[in-house]
Order: C-alpha cells, then structure tokens, then sequence
C-alpha cells in the first residue's frame, strides 16, 4: 500500500465526518428562481451529509436511474420504486439522457413521479453529447420528460477518454451548454461524472469549477487506477458534492452474483465468478470514504428497502476494516472495475 493510500485512509473518516456534521464550508446561493427540493422525511430516515459547497443536504442513500429503472416497457415495476424511495426519504435521484436507450425509459419513469412530487427531490441528470449545440438538445428533451422546468445538477456524462476533455472544453463544446444553462437557471448546480480514469476527471475539475461530482467508486478501486489516491481528496479540497456510484459494480463484487447471468449491456463485459462480498460490506466501504451520498439502482421495491435499511443502519467503518475489504476484492477486483480502462 503506497504512503499516499495509507495518508488518505487516516484521514477519510474524519473528514466524513466531517461532512456528516456540515462543516463543510464555502456555501453557494441557489438561483432564486427555485426553492431547493424538501423531502420532509428524509432527517428521520437516514443520515444526511453536505453535498458539497450546494448548501443541500442529502441522505447517504440516494436512487439510480438505472436497473429497473430504464427498461423497456417497465412502468408497473420503475414507477413503484421511484415513488417509495421518496416516501423512504430518498431526496436525491439519479439520471441521465442515455439511460434505457432511444426512447428514454429513465426519464420517462421517473418524470411520472416528477409531475407531483418534484419539490421533494434533488434532481440530478446528464449530457452524453460533446457539444453545446446538442447537449442543449437533450437537456431540453430531459426537461419535458422529467416535467419539470429546472434540474438541481446537470453533468457530463462519463467523461472517459482525453478526446473527452478536449471536445468538451473547445470552442462550441458542452462546457458553453452548461454554462448558458446554469446563467438561464435551466440548471441549478453542475457536475462531470465518469468510470474510468482519474487522470481525466482531474483534468476537469482543474479547468472549471464544478459544483459537484459522480465518481465510480467500490472496495476494489484501490487495486487498478484507483480515484481515492488523488481525485478524491481533490474534490474534498474543492469542496465539491461527491457522489459514490458503482457500488456493487451491477452485482459483480457480490459474493451472490450469478456468473450464468447474462449481461444487457456490452460494456460491462463478462463476470465468470462470483464476488467476495455482502451489500452491506460493499455500501459501507463507500460511506466510510468522504463522499456526500451513494446512488444505487433498484431492480425491485424490496432490494430499495433494503439498501435503505442499510444507510439507516449505517456506522463508519476503520482503516483497518476499509483495508481488509480492499484485500477481500483482490481475487475479483477486475470484474468489479470493468468499467475502468483496462489497456
């Protein structure tokens, strides 16, 4: 384990403490134009944490769009989930104009919630188009399916390759997109997400002022580019919200996966064995590191009422125990990491 690793892990749990405690400084005003988002149950639920310098406060837990959420014709299974985990004190959801294809599944489920129940959520999605033009396109597309005027936090997408950044930062790039609809209070806060390289990331949160981050994040990061060594404590130094995805890595760090399971989506690639570890292990780890909440996708109510249970239930975990999991992921990290760069 480098001298940086170990540093980072002394240090993590005080300064999620830290941000349990809302200490975190350096609070932006939220455009007038709109009230923040007030799950009224949330502080009862699950414990909260800043996220960041937004002045909002979100529940450790928070809803992916994915999973259930952006299959084709799956409104009797999506819309259930959407509407429970608000009634659950989730008051952060999660996603994105890619998610569920042409057609927008996620979108489109969680906008049915949306029509009623806006107010109670922070509403975060993406832009996976490079250029200003067409990311104005989908953001206004993502608007009118969402029904909703505003989101609380519009990102790039998956920010993955040097390409990205140079596409994204040039002249009539996504940047500018951003930036028009944050002034136009389209938007209310900004973010970049990714998977793959912390190189990349850093590169962005260097050249512009992001309100906030998505960060693929498990208990097998440590092992091959790994984005607590440097990325995070960048974005705990620039007072960012941080959001933790990937958690279970879509199954594959659990010791219940199924290798038989067919995968959807090509870029998760095959996962031959089955992982090393429970969800809560796996939860856990990531809330014990300087994150503001974690996003999971549900695939039923029951599997969101459990993770829920776990956030109530939720205690920091040491850096010895943080070390043991790492250790524990060894022999399955790279299907856990599918989604980083594997060259």
């Amino acid at each position: 384990m480098s001298s940086s690793r170990r540093e980072f892990l002394k240090t993590s749990t005080a300064v999620a403490a830290s941000v349990v405690a809302g200490s975190v400084a350096g609070t932006v005003a939220a455009p007038a134009a709109y009230a923040m988002p007030v799950n009224p149950v949330t502080a009862d639920e699950m414990p909260t944490r800043n996220l960041g310098r937004t002045g909002y406060r979100t529940g450790i837990f928070s809803l992916g769009g994915q999973a259930s959420i952006e299959h084709k014709d799956n409104e009797a299974v999506a819309v259930p989930i959407v509407e429970r985990a608000i009634d659950l004190g989730i008051n952060y959801i999660d996603t994105a104009a890619q998610y569920g294809g042409p057609e927008r599944w996620s979108q489109r489920y969680i906008g049915k919630v949306m029509k009623n129940r806006r107010k109670e959520v922070y509403l975060a999605s993406k832009t996976h188009d490079r250029s200003r033009d067409g990311s104005l396109r989908l953001l206004e597309e993502s608007l009118k399916l969402l029904n909703t005027d505003h989101l609380d936090a519009w990102q790039l997408h998956h920010v993955t390759t040097q390409s990205d950044v140079d596409q994204i930062f040039a002249k009539g790039g996504a940047i500018e997109a951003l930036q028009q609809a944050r002034e136009q209070k389209m938007v209310r806060f900004l973010g970049v997400t990714g998977h793959a390289d912390p190189g990349v990331l850093m590169q962005c949160i260097e050249r512009f002022p992001f309100d906030q981050i998505l960060m693929a994040v498990n208990a097998a990061d440590p092992h091959h580019l790994s984005f607590q060594e440097k990325l995070l404590p960048m974005a705990v130094e620039k007072q960012m919200g941080i959001i933790g995805m990937k958690i279970p890595a879509r199954g594959r760090i659990l010791a219940s996966w199924d290798p038989a399971k067919g995968s959807e989506h090509s870029w998760e690639g095959g996962a031959p064995k089955p992982g090393t570890l429970n969800m809560k292990e796996a939860m856990y780890y990531t809330l014990s590191l300087p994150v503001s909440t974690v996003i999971i996708g549900c695939d039923t109510v029951a599997q969101l009422e459990e993770n829920v249970k776990l956030a109530r239930d939720f205690t920091p975990l040491n850096q010895t125990q943080l070390a043991g999991l790492t250790a524990k992921t060894e022999s399955c990290h790279k299907q856990a990491l599918f989604f980083r760069t594997w060259s």
